[in-house]
């Protein structure tokens, strides 16, 4: 019970701790997400109208 455990709780205790594997995943993830976000973007109305917004906006800022 109070043995040497360095903070872990039950549920830390007997797990290895090879997380190499999920990185990989996790990246792997938020790549699909992003490129599909891209993809939405860049093949709809929508992407333009956000770009011109910007452009808009930008140009309010300097003064153009």
């Amino acid at each position: 019970m109070f043995g040497n455990d360095r903070g872990q709780t039950s549920n830390d205790r007997g797990r290895t701790t090879n997380d190499r594997g999920q990185t990989s995943i996790e990246y792997l993830g938020i790549i699909a997400v992003v490129v599909a976000i891209v993809l939405v973007l860049s093949t709809t109305d929508f992407g333009s109208q956000i770009a011109t917004a910007i452009s808009n906006k930008i140009s309010q800022v300097v003064g153009i």
